[in-house]
């Protein structure tokens, strides 16, 4: 959050005053102001008046004193923030821009997660071009050769990425599946790198013939990858050309639901 915005907060009526004060407090800490003065200063209050709103604070569990270091923020905000997370799932949360995504690309829409070498599919909003794909709400499908996968796979390590390759490989070979075989690992490697660098993945038909994909990454409050959502379609519909179109279109979605999830971009982070 903007130094400024949080500057500009806590001049209310006074009967909220008090209550303001300590939210701002709270906010402020977070940010890494953590000494009487400095908090005392960026607010615009007398010395006093910060210490009684932070000793308050320490005696609630809000904030923990931490002698000759300064202020860190309690154990009842990280109870509170647990709960909250429990009461906002995924799904729901991300529902309503799966459906805005939906509405302006009338193809299909995925958000999965990581289960082991496989995505689970927890959503999907089929499109309005009358085709239908074998992805199911609950089934698990390889990570390496699905494009929510990909996107998934966008938080893994190199070394992960090809054990996860060489499990999707093998499960093709255990399935004798007639799906086209997934590019040799020194080109499948040369692409995840790209599409690091891009922020989302293609899939080119390597799940399921005839669909092609597009698909990037949802961070959670941490920084970690714990979902991702996708665009999938008819290879006739999906041109490489509209796949290059749609896929920034699909990282700002999952942009979108990362914000929900509380993620601040390492950018923002810093201004």
């Amino acid at each position: 959050m903007e130094e400024t915005e949080l500057s500009s907060r806590g001049k209310s009526p006074s009967g909220t005053q008090t209550l303001l004060r300590g939210l701002n407090l709270l906010e402020h800490v977070a940010h890494g102001i953590r000494d009487v003065k400095g908090l005392s200063e960026r607010l615009g209050m007398p010395r006093s008046t910060t210490h009684r709103v932070l000793s308050n604070l320490v005696a609630e569990g809000y904030l923990h004193h931490v002698p000759y270091q300064g202020y860190t923020l309690g154990y009842k905000l990280i109870y509170l923030g647990t709960r909250a997370r429990e009461q906002r799932p995924l799904t729901q949360l991300a529902r309503p821009f799966l459906e805005k995504l939906a509405d302006f690309c009338g193809d299909t829409i995925h958000l999965g997660q990581i289960e082991g070498p496989h995505v689970l599919y927890l959503d999907k909003l089929s499109g309005q071009r009358g085709l239908e794909m074998r992805s199911r709400i609950g089934q698990r499908m390889p990570l390496a050769s699905t494009g929510v996968g990909r996107a998934l796979m966008l938080g893994m390590s190199e070394e992960r990425w090809r054990e996860v390759y060489d499990e999707a490989v093998l499960l093709r070979e255990r399935i004798n599946s007639e799906r086209p075989p997934l590019p040799e690992w020194s080109d499948y490697r040369a692409a995840m790198l790209d599409y690091r660098e891009r922020g989302w993945v293609m899939e080119f038909e390597e799940n399921e013939v005839g669909i092609r994909c597009v698909g990037a990454p949802i961070f959670d409050i941490n920084g970690e990858v714990v979902a991702a959502v996708s665009i999938a379609s008819a290879s006739f519909h999906m041109s490489k050309e509209r796949m290059l179109e749609l896929g920034p279109v699909v990282a700002e979605t999952a942009k979108s639901i990362s914000a929900a999830l509380g993620n601040v971009p390492a950018e923002a982070a810093q201004a």
